[in-house]
């Protein structure tokens, strides 16, 4: 449909705008905490009198054109489901959706903050980030299987949540609605946490702080790539919004809904 495609080029647009701020975030934060920890790795090789391993690709490039393309593919491509999700939010929290009367920024930013919690900090906060140097090399498959796992019972966790509360709104109105979905969706990710294995290898030796200030700099990185798809999107539909009809700024006219 003209319309929906409308919305996926402007997010991919938007992505791509977006991972370009993330790009600076992570050179700036994540890349220091990135070169400590392979400083770290490469000191206990040498004090192991281990061989250091070839590099395939350097760093120069790992951390230049490397991450770039890495975060530009990423931000395109979640930029395109961002789209998806906005469009599918636009009939239930719009100007005439049934869960309350946000306009095209209140709306993209929300959907911005959901997708953000649910795809990145809910993952995260059972399966941390962690830099070179730790983790065991043998376990990266587990890891990285229960990790999106992780991912999928968040997804579906906020899919039961939203259709608890939109199943509620009409009873006990939108605001206590949305917070006995928030309510559902804390409890079944309570549970997953609860069941699925814990993970924690990290050495003993390893620093504390550039663990932490690693951690902390992979939470900027996607806190800047949301946020800006949030406020970029945001901004242009409303931009769109008002110079032209629903349909030219790719949304449908509220009696299509």
């Amino acid at each position: 449909m003209p319309t929906m495609r409308s919305l996926l080029v402007r997010g991919m647009l938007v992505g791509l705008a977006a991972a370009l701020i993330a790009y600076v975030v992570a050179w700036f934060a994540g890349e220091p905490q990135v070169a400590a920890a392979i400083s770290i790795e490469e000191a206990r090789a040498a004090a192991a009198g281990e061989a250091a391993e070839p590099e395939l690709v350097s760093r120069t490039v790992q951390e230049t054109a490397g991450l770039l393309t890495a975060l530009l593919v990423y931000g395109a491509a979640l930029g395109g489901f961002y789209s998806i999700a906005y469009a599918f939010a636009h009939g239930r929290l719009g100007a005439h959706g049934r869960l309350g009367a946000l306009g095209a920024r209140a709306t993209a930013l929300t959907v911005a903050a959901a997708g953000f919690v649910v795809v990145y900090v809910t993952p995260i906060l059972k399966y941390p980030a962690n830099p070179p140097a730790v983790g065991n090399p043998d376990s990266i498959g587990r890891r990285t299987t229960l990790y999106f796992t992780m991912i999928l019972v968040a997804l579906l966790a906020a899919a039961v949540a939203t259709y608890a509360g939109r199943s509620l709104s009409p009873r006990l109105g939108a605001w206590n609605a949305t917070l006995s979905g928030i309510g559902v969706y804390a409890v079944l990710v309570g549970a997953a946490y609860a069941v699925m294995p814990t993970i924690d290898e990290v050495p003993g030796d390893f620093s504390a702080g550039t663990l932490w200030w690693f951690r902390v700099a992979s939470f900027g990185i996607q806190f800047a790539l949301w946020g800006a798809i949030g406020l970029l999107f945001g901004g242009l539909t409303e931009r769109s919004l008002r110079h032209g009809t629903p349909r030219e700024a790719g949304l449908r006219p509220a009696a299509t809904r």
